[in-house]
């Protein structure tokens, strides 16, 4: 099997650094397109008529944008490392599965690829595991990468 277009979520943690050096190398091997992703959320409360932006959730809302661009820069170089041109983008909405796959729909991925931090117990029950999310929504191959 060939993979033509590979998605990888990035989101600044090492495991995710690791999924885009298996991806990069999967890339090379099938000359493949790789983009990476970062998704920043957009301000969940901006269509409610009681809210007003503060000046606090306007700066919080601009590092973030800021964590995600550095994030995918490196994330990108490391691609370049494997002697692959990685594609960057940012996805603003809700940071859940759903963007990933809505993503991975648009670009005709074939393949996601991406980290999981293998969070257990409590820690689990109230993070959740984005990688189970995204496992139990697609019919895509996904590679999980633990490390």
């Amino acid at each position: 099997m060939s993979y033509q277009n590979i998605l990888v979520p990035v989101d600044g943690s090492e495991i995710s650094f690791s999924a885009v050096k298996n991806a990069a190398q999967i890339a090379k091997a099938f000359s493949s397109q790789l983009t990476l992703i970062s998704l920043v959320t957009e301000d969940p409360f901006s269509e409610a008529d009681f809210y007003y932006p503060s000046p606090i959730m306007k700066e919080y809302f601009v590092q973030a944008y800021a964590n995600a661009e550095k994030a995918l820069e490196k994330a990108k170089a490391i691609a370049a490392e494997y002697g692959v041109i990685a594609t960057p983008q940012i996805i603003k909405g809700n940071i859940s599965e759903e963007g990933i796959l809505e993503t991975a729909e648009k670009l005709k991925t074939d393949l996601i690829v991406m980290g999981s931090h293998g969070r257990k117990g409590f820690q689990k029950f109230l993070m959740g595991s984005f990688a189970q999310d995204v496992l139990k929504t697609t019919k895509l191959p996904v590679l999980v990468v633990k490390e």
